[in-house]
């Protein structure tokens, strides 16, 4: 058989095992889902031994079937969330949950210590966002659970998931340049409080995204990357698809506009406003913003839903009113708890799309850039009509497409390493693309 690749994509909920072939098409594909467990305080997190048995046994059973053997093997998985070992490679803490509060007090002394919040999160890159910044979660755990007494490495989830095969400590940029406050941006090195309070010492080399290492399991010989952070594996499709500048909304809970075309630095006004910067497989800076939007959307579809006794997917067959959109878009400010000046549910529904695509052009104009031509938009408001027609009227100069890629994330992984398991160029149309103008034509 031609080469196969195989990614490990590890999610907050699913876990998949997906195979890919030489042109990116999915050749197999399995889904898990795991109990959460709890840590010392009751608050849930991830089950490290179920991820553990994950990897080897789903590994075991596909070269036990012997249908397909792959060449080459990555990893993905969420950000902001280490891995704790000792020398031995034992794993010595709970895999802490990044919801999890953060100690305001220690915050507190954090950013006394070390110069203020403005300034270390514009030379991280990260805005304050108590554990999702992976690097306090070091500094909670060193003062906390004298964490640096252990010999041992921490490493971030997609980094222990190779770990767990390669038996090698390494980090990634990917995972280290993800709003973790511990990467400064413009001396381009760990930040000089992760330094002076010896977490650099607890982070394992960095290995390049694009490398891999030669690993043998059950007398099965792969290539084997270092895996990498979710959100930069999920562009990397469209980065090697597209070559002139454009803007990524990615959308789901979050609604997340990346530009990996902006190199100007983030300055404190856009921090304030959730912006930060992840960082591409090829240590580049991308600038990016956040938007609460598929939160916003489902709590006010529930609220909607109740108002005009509908079902909860009511929304899916609404078809966009032109009229109904002009009228709206003067009357009124949209308040999910202030339904009652709605006559209908498609009224109300129209408003709510106004309100959120308006919060979108804001938070994706942060990242603007002049050289910018074209804006693509995936995950669920990508097949949104009325989300749609109202950001292609938002961005009149542009061009907006519906975007789609199956398994975008586990695609990025596969691509990163692209030049060690696959034989042939990268194959055209891995993205699939529609445009979408104001007045709804779909091209």
């Amino acid at each position: 058989m031609s080469g196969v690749v195989a990614v490990f994509d590890a999610g907050k909920t699913n876990k998949k095992l997906l195979l890919f072939d030489e042109e990116y098409k999915v050749i197999h594909e399995t889904s898990q889902r795991f109990e959460e467990v709890a840590d010392e305080d009751g608050f849930p997190c991830e089950n490290v031994e179920s991820l553990q048995s994950w990897i080897h046994s789903e590994l075991t059973r596909l070269l036990a079937a012997g249908q397909f053997t792959p060449t080459a093997i990555n990893f993905t998985s969420y950000g902001a969330s280490f891995v704790h070992l000792d020398e031995n490679g034992k794993v010595i803490l709970p895999l802490y949950n990044y919801l999890k509060p953060y100690p305001a007090q220690l915050a507190s002394t954090f950013f006394n210590k070390y110069g203020g919040e403005n300034n270390l999160s514009r030379e991280t890159a990260s805005p304050i966002l108590g554990h999702l910044n992976s690097g306090l979660l070091l500094y909670r755990l060193k003062h906390e659970k004298q964490l640096l007494n252990n010999k041992g490495f921490s490493l971030h989830l997609p980094q222990y998931l190779s770990f767990l095969l390669t038996g090698k400590y390494y980090s990634d940029i990917t995972s280290i340049g993800c709003h973790t406050m511990l990467w400064h941006f413009e001396k381009y090195r760990y930040h000089d409080w992760a330094m002076r309070e010896g977490i650099d010492q607890r982070l394992a080399p960095v290995f390049s995204s694009d490398e891999v290492m030669d690993v043998e399991f059950n007398d099965a010989r792969f290539l084997v990357g270092v895996g990498l952070h979710d959100s930069s594996a999920a562009l990397i499709p469209y980065l090697a698809s597209f070559h002139e500048p454009f803007v990524l909304i990615s959308t789901g809970t979050w609604s997340i506009s990346m530009n990996p075309f902006n190199h100007s630095p983030l300055t404190a006004a856009e921090l304030k406003q959730d912006c930060l910067c992840y960082m591409t497989y090829q240590q580049k800076p991308v600038k990016s913003s956040r938007l609460f939007a598929g939160h916003m959307h489902d709590s006010a579809v529930n609220k909607i839903a109740a108002q005009f006794n509908r079902n909860n997917n009511f929304y899916e067959e609404i078809k966009y009113d032109e009229n109904c959109v002009e009228q709206l878009k003067s009357r009124f400010k949209f308040s999910e708890d202030d339904l009652d000046v709605y006559t209908s549910c498609e009224d109300a529904y129209h408003a709510l799309m106004i309100d959120i695509v308006r919060k979108q052009a804001e938070s994706t104009n942060l990242v603007m850039s002049a050289d910018v031509k074209k804006i693509f938009v995936d995950g669920g408001f990508g097949r949104n009509e009325i989300y749609m027609r109202l950001l292609a009227d938002a961005f009149p100069l542009l061009e907006v497409y519906a975007a789609s890629v199956p398994q975008a994330t586990a695609m990025g992984a596969a691509l990163a390493i692209h030049k060690h398991w696959n034989r042939r160029e990268v194959p055209e149309g891995i993205v699939n693309v529609k445009r979408q103008t104001s007045d709804g034509r779909r091209e």
